[in-house]
């Protein structure tokens, strides 16, 4: 490994990187988009005083183009979802045009369901947990450039307000078939409440706290009391005001358990409910959420004076379009429940039970790319006529035709949880509907960033045009031309290519140290 250069002050220098597509496509910002990314803030807790920290978020700051910041890092660590594999590379082009010494890190779930393909491009392509980047940096630049306990960097995360973020375990107990934590097969882990209080108290005073754990719940119940007991512990020390958490539905089982979080101070839960037909929740795996009726759950966690929030999946590629209407049809005629957060179709993350499926069955479509897998386009063939299929994705983007329901919802759910829910939650309901009919406006978007290309998308990942990040910012050198071709998941005839060809190996057949 070539030798990295050193700051003026003998630090090295270390730029933490969220690597972001949006799917505007677009050159934009999302500053107020919750939750936020934290991937960078825990990874930097990797890095001694010995190294001088730099971290970017492309969420909140839109795509780094900064030339003089790429070209001012010994070692550049990227992050992000599977569809920001791209962009990992785009940067890793940028920097190593401007400084050829730069050493490149990877991780995050594309790197883990790719790791032969990262390896092409990432001097360490890291298919282990946050703290492997501790492991990198001894080999990297040596011992005391590493902490010996890992303490998430809040005071670097500029994109951070009065809503701070905190982690209390890793991974999840179910094995839903489109989740990535399934194709990876990690099994889940409790943190110490040693370590959890840490995070807090590096966090600082917050107004709130949110938890972003895939299941806050989990599999141990007097683990689960004891961590709640924390938390309202260092509410009452002042840490932050109220909480909210991400749960399973098997949370919503025992009565108990809301009457506990509700006693800690938690107003927010957010559950998958993905989908309210049973028989759908039952073919990918979902079974935690079939024992009881979802509606009656939702219902009693907002009389207990929780706000409840979830997303919905409108899976068009084994449901007809008029069964995904009636499903939206009965969500807004029910104000008894909230409007989803979001809406999307399903993405087959790569390595997953669904992808597999998906790619034994013929479901891709020709030339899908890696980066379209952001569901709001389509990359599997739908049941009813793709044109179709395109027009409902327009519709339930922003909500359009179910506006005026909406509305109507809206003031009938403020109405009967009046007494129950405060303004605050009230509002964080309502806001649902701003989500799906106003994003940009709420999230913090710049339209005037957007041209007219991108503001045509066809939807379909074989026609939709490229990101306008895929034509470099400034010049780069020449070997890195091909950074910016982006990542084909199958070829003209929708079968896997030979670039991702190491997904045809079940994932226990891979090797579990990837690094270089």
């Amino acid at each position: 490994m070539a030798s990295a250069r050193r700051s003026e002050s003998g630090k090295k220098k270390i730029l933490i990187v969220n690597c972001y597509f949006d799917d505007c496509r677009g050159s934009v910002r999302r500053s107020r988009k919750v939750p936020y990314a934290m991937g960078p803030v825990y990874l930097a807790g990797a890095c001694s005083s010995q190294c001088d920290v730099r971290l970017y978020n492309e969420v909140a700051s839109g795509p780094l183009e900064d030339k003089h910041l790429l070209g001012w890092p010994d070692m550049l660590v990227l992050t992000g979802l599977t569809n920001g594999f791209d962009r990992m590379l785009h940067l890793t082009a940028y920097a190593r045009s401007r400084n050829p010494r730069v050493i490149v890190v990877a991780g995050g779930p594309p790197v883990r369901a790719l790791p032969a393909l990262s390896r092409r491009f990432f001097d360490y392509a890291c298919t282990g947990d946050i703290e492997q980047l501790r492991e990198v940096i001894i080999d990297a630049f040596g011992q005391a450039f590493a902490t010996d306990q890992m303490v998430p960097r809040y005071d670097l995360a500029y994109w951070i307000g009065t809503t701070g973020h905190v982690e209390a375990s890793r991974a999840c107990n179910f094995h839903c078939s489109f989740c990535s934590l399934t194709g990876e097969g990690r099994k889940y882990q409790s943190y110490p409440l040693d370590d959890l209080r840490r995070q807090i108290v590096a966090m600082g005073p917050k107004k709130r706290l949110f938890f972003v754990d895939n299941n806050f719940y989990g599999v141990d119940r007097r683990v689960f009391a004891a961590r709640v007991g924390l938390v309202k512990q260092m509410r009452q020390e002042g840490y932050f005001t109220d909480w909210g958490a991400l749960v399973t539905n098997d949370f919503f089982h025992a009565d108990e358990n809301l009457e506990r979080v509700r006693d800690a101070g938690c107003r927010l839960l957010f559950s998958g409910v993905e989908s309210f037909d049973s028989a759908w929740l039952r073919d990918v795996n979902k079974l935690q959420n079939v024992q009881r009726s979802p509606a009656e759950l939702i219902t009693r966690c907002l009389e207990a004076g929780i706000m409840f929030a979830y997303g919905l999946i409108l899976d068009v590629t084994t449901r007809r379009i008029a069964d995904l209407r009636r499903e939206l049809d009965f969500i807004v005629g029910t104000p008894e429940i909230p409007l989803p957060g979001f809406l999307t179709l399903p993405i087959p993350l790569l390595g997953t039970p669904f992808f597999r499926e998906c790619l034994a069955r013929g479901a891709f479509l020709p030339e899908t790319k890696l980066r379209d897998m952001d569901g709001s386009t389509l990359v599997l063939r739908p049941l009813d006529p793709i044109d179709e299929a395109v027009g409902f994705l327009r519709d339930f983007l922003a909500l359009r035709g179910y506006r005026r329901r909406a509305l109507v919802h809206a003031v009938r759910f403020a109405n009967r949880y009046r007494s129950t829910l405060s303004l605050l939650q009230i509002t964080l309901a309502l806001g649902s509907a701003g989500l799906l009919c106003a994003d940009g406006l709420i999230t913090g978007r710049r339209w005037g960033s957007l041209s007219s290309r991108i503001r045509r998308r066809t939807h379909i990942t074989t026609t939709e045009a490229l990101d306008p990040m895929y034509t470099p910012a400034f010049r780069v050198a020449s070997q890195y031309e091909w950074y910016f071709k982006p990542t084909m998941v199958t070829d003209a005839t929708g079968t896997l290519t030979t670039e991702l060809a190491e997904l045809a190996v079940p994932a226990a057949d891979q090797p579990s140290v990837v690094t270089v």
